[in-house]
């Protein structure tokens, strides 16, 4: 519904607002990944391989989603791979990669967890604008950089 009045917010009770959404979403994730008997970091790669479709990320484009060293990241795909997740494959293109793929009933597994969640956004977002809609989306890429440039900040020790 474009043009529907909105509450007035201040950047403060905006950033107030998406605090309070995160801590849901981390313990939203937590119970997730504990339904599907893996931890929260593997659920998030798995998130992303899902997320990849029919165009599958290497282990170091995964790494780099993620921002997890590589090393890290072969170890959450071992563990993704013995839980019967994901697959490892060779990149057709280089075979020195390996691409990763979805195990599609694993997949159905993690989908039908998620989508009575999407469902609720998307009536969430039927209440905005196609324009509004553009907004939403153009914050959350926004400050999905801001909290990577401050998560590498934080990492390199200089906040």
């Amino acid at each position: 519904m474009q043009g529907k009045t909105r509450p007035a917010a201040t950047a403060v009770e905006a950033i107030q607002r998406m605090d309070a959404f995160v801590a849901l979403g981390i313990v939203g994730q937590q119970e997730v990944a504990q339904a599907l008997g893996l931890n929260v970091t593997d659920l998030t790669c798995l998130g992303h391989v899902l997320g990849a479709g029919e165009n599958p990320l290497s282990a170091g484009d995964l790494a780099e989603r993620v921002n997890l060293t590589t090393g890290a990241v072969t170890g959450v795909l071992n563990r993704l791979e013995k839980a019967g997740y994901a697959e490892r494959r060779p990149d057709p293109a280089d075979r020195r990669r390996v691409r990763v793929v979805a195990v599609p009933e694993a997949a159905a597994r993690v989908v039908a967890l998620y989508q009575p969640f999407y469902e609720r956004l998307g009536a969430v977002f039927a209440d905005y604008g196609p324009e509004e809609t553009a907004v939403i989306a153009d914050w959350f890429t926004r400050a999905a950089e801001a909290a990577r440039e401050h998560l590498e900040s934080l990492r390199s020790g200089r906040p």
